[in-house]
């Protein structure tokens, strides 16, 4: 075997280790940043004026890296209008949602239910025809959906429960599941993660300012006290590395391997919220998180699978 030959085969047998570095780095970024977000409220800061801030120092820490690796965000009709749609749904619209809904259903809740978008990505996918139809994946589909239906009727029937913001908190997982299949199939031709990133938020930052206009909306934060701002400095740190990984786990893991973050987020950010934030264990805890575990698990050993069979099929 020539030395070409066999540095294709090492290549193609240690494909897995970025995508799965990508996603065990990225989801505990996840897990750290809704617990940031619990903090935060607890300090006084808004979500929107939290969110808008970290988003800012983040879009500036990646415009800088993209400035020393020379990837500048491209600046052309198509990029634009994946700038803002992505931006809208995958970073606006659904932290937005989920960082308000924080303070009402707890960080654990809403850690939880981040591990949905693998699910729904796949269904996404499948109507889409991006995926096809197998029975693992399905009743991986279907055993999620019922872990996370036990969470959210538990949620329901608290006696403190608040209706409202738990369909708020559930409305965060489907729109980040959109946000994993529009970044794929609008993906612009030959742009790197690295140019991407920066401009996708620099986008939210600008959504996110404009909202502010809205009456009783503000990005006003306490400049006189060091802890708030220096919370914001560490999101902004998390949020940047975060959004860093998403894209190339994106570019070298397709858009259900990318759900999992949300996955391996939970794992990290549920036991944060009750140990280290003093919450409560969410209710049908066990029952749900093994239901999603178990549907997580069948989503990706199919998607395993299927992958290892095109690749059989090819040869």
């Amino acid at each position: 075997m020539s030395d070409s030959s066999k540095r294709q085969v090492f290549c193609s047998k240690h494909a897995w280790f970025v995508p799965f570095v990508c996603l065990l780095v990225g989801g505990a970024l996840i897990g750290i940043s809704t617990n940031l977000a619990k903090y935060a409220g607890d300090l006084g800061m808004t979500p929107l004026a939290f969110l808008f801030w970290s988003i800012t120092g983040a879009a500036l820490i990646l415009w800088v890296v993209a400035l020393i690796r020379q990837e500048l965000p491209p600046l052309s009709a198509r990029s634009f209008e994946y700038y803002f749609v992505a931006a809208l749904i995958s970073v606006a619209g659904s932290n937005l949602l989920l960082f308000s809904a924080i303070p009402h259903v707890g960080a654990g809740f809403v850690a939880l239910i981040i591990s949905l978008p693998p699910l729904l990505t796949y269904l996404g996918a499948l109507m889409l025809r991006m995926e096809r139809f197998t029975i693992m994946r399905a009743v991986g589909v279907a055993a999620a959906l019922m872990g996370a239906g036990v969470l959210a009727l538990r949620k329901f029937t608290a006696p403190d429960a608040s209706v409202f913001w738990i369909l708020i908190a559930l409305c965060g997982p489907v729109l980040l599941a959109i946000g994993n299949i529009y970044r794929t199939l609008r993906w612009p031709d030959n742009a790197s993660p690295s140019a991407l990133a920066p401009g996708m938020l620099i986008a939210a930052a600008l959504l996110l300012f404009a909202f502010s206009a809205v009456p009783n909306f503000s990005v006003a934060v306490p400049l006189g006290e060091w802890l708030p701002l220096s919370l914001i400095v560490i999101q902004a740190g998390v949020f940047a590395g975060q959004f860093l990984l998403l894209f190339l786990l994106q570019k070298t893991g397709g858009p259900v391997l990318l759900s999992l973050l949300g996955s391996v987020g939970a794992v990290f950010g549920v036991p944060v919220a009750i140990f280290l934030q003093g919450e409560s264990p969410p209710s049908g805890l066990f029952l749900g998180a093994s239901l999603i575990a178990l549907g997580v698990a069948l989503v990706t050993w199919g998607g395993v699978k299927m992958s290892t069979d095109n690749k059989l099929d090819f040869k």
